[in-house]
């Protein structure tokens, strides 16, 4: 299988040879030593070719790649001509591999740091020693000067609990159906005392500003004429609503 290399530029020997590796999609604990020395070769005759100086480590390392490549091609005997197996003439250069990737993730990361921070502009530091060099100042004041002060803060702070204690709503405790009934028939009984026979329906609203007790009114109101203790009349539409008393006598209840 043959590998196309394109001509680019390296930070250095490793930084190539892990390129061909990951280009060959190769497990950089098995590899094939023999196609990466000859990737890599390729690439020096090209950079020779193009005039480009080679540096000497790039040199250094093709020789280490043959070097393990010669390795790997003649296995090596005992004294009696019996061939054993010695350890991965691979391993020394997978740990400089993988140890030179260490630092390029660590070197990715830092770069990345920095163009992430040269976006970040902080404010030029001040020189603050004008107001520190100062000394502190102190109030030049007599006794009855302090107290007047002191006087009008209480005046101050008074008069602001009134004007809140005035705007705060205060929430009263909501009147029943039932509550509101027994209401209405006491105001239907101290009628009759004085002799009234009829009452206009808000006349029995405790707090006619209050949407909520008009409602509980008028529900009340209806439940009472449904029980036969109240009349209603009402001459025209949108007319006044006079409540009158029904069948059932209240007093008796």
């Amino acid at each position: 299988m043959s590998y196309k290399v394109s001509l680019q530029s390296f930070e250095g020997p490793f930084d190539l040879l892990v390129y061909l590796i990951e280009n060959a999609q190769m497990n950089i604990y098995d590899i094939k030593i023999a196609e990466i020395t000859s990737q890599y070769m390729e690439y020096i005759e090209q950079m020779k070719s193009m005039d480009v100086n080679v540096a000497t480590e790039f040199m250094v390392l093709a020789a280490t790649l043959i070097d393990i490549k010669s390795k790997m091609l003649l296995p090596r005997t005992t004294g009696v001509g019996e061939a054993y197996v010695d350890e991965d003439p691979r391993s020394e250069l997978v740990e400089r591999l993988l140890e030179y990737k260490r630092y390029k993730r660590g070197a990715d990361m830092l770069q990345e740091r920095e163009e992430i921070m040269s976006l970040v502009y902080e404010k030029p530091q001040e020189d603050i020693s004008a107001y520190l060099e100062e000394p502190d100042e102190y109030l030049s004041l007599d006794i009855k000067q302090f107290a007047n002060a002191f006087q009008l803060f209480l005046h101050k702070k008074k008069k602001e609990e009134d004007v809140r204690a005035h705007y705060t709503r205060i929430e009263r405790e909501k009147a029943t159906i039932e509550s509101r009934m027994s209401y209405i028939k006491d105001k239907f009984k101290n009628a009759f005392s004085h002799g009234l026979r009829k009452l206009n329906l808000k006349e029995l609203i405790p707090n006619k500003k209050d949407r909520y007790d008009v409602v509980v009114t008028f529900v009340s109101v209806l439940q009472l004429m449904r029980d036969k203790y109240l009349n209603a009349e009402q001459n025209s539409t949108y007319g006044e609503i006079t409540i009158v008393p029904g069948e059932r006598e209240m007093e008796n209840e």
